[in-house]
């Protein structure tokens, strides 16, 4: 049985959704935009769920609507939250680096999928060190509208922004 790890943000509240339509052994760690920090604490628990469950899959998971990411882009009312300073910062960068790449098309889709990427690097990286069989990681947008699950643009679209003299 596929046993999958989701790191989601609490204010989406989709365990119940992932639950019905990932039909699977289901394990879920939240933090708020999932902007946990990837600090030796946290790794060493993320690592210990994994061990422990033998888990092999990570999905990254937001909601097309999320409360933080929204609140990021618009207000920052939140900003005063810790941890979300640095996160709402790295938000304005996504997108600043999404509006150089995408004219057209679903820019909320681009900026999630640029952030959820850059993500699922950190995490790969850090993982390296704990252990030395992969992960399948990866990253998906739920759309309240359409109620579904959508994979995330490659990481190979969502380039970093570079300058060649």
């Amino acid at each position: 049985m596929h046993k999958t790890l989701f790191l989601l943000c609490p204010t989406d509240c989709l365990e119940a959704k992932v639950n019905n339509t990932f039909r699977q052994e289901n394990y879920f760690y939240t933090s708020l935009g999932n902007s946990f920090v990837s600090n030796l604490e946290t790794l060493r628990s993320i690592k210990e769920l994994i061990e422990k469950h033998n888990i092999r899959k990570i999905s990254f998971v937001l909601s097309n609507d999320n409360e933080i990411i929204l609140d990021a882009l618009e207000g920052q009312f939140f900003s005063g939250v810790r941890g979300l300073e640095t996160f709402y910062n790295e938000i304005m960068e996504q997108k600043e680096h999404s509006d150089l790449s995408w004219r057209t098309g679903d820019r909320q889709f681009a900026l999630l999928s640029y952030y959820l990427n850059k993500r699922i690097r950190e995490l790969r990286l850090q993982l390296c060190s704990f252990f030395r069989f992969p992960f399948e990681i990866n990253g998906r947008i739920y759309d309240r509208y359409d109620d579904t699950f959508i994979a995330i643009y490659s990481d190979l679209i969502c380039i970093e922004k570079y300058s060649l003299n």
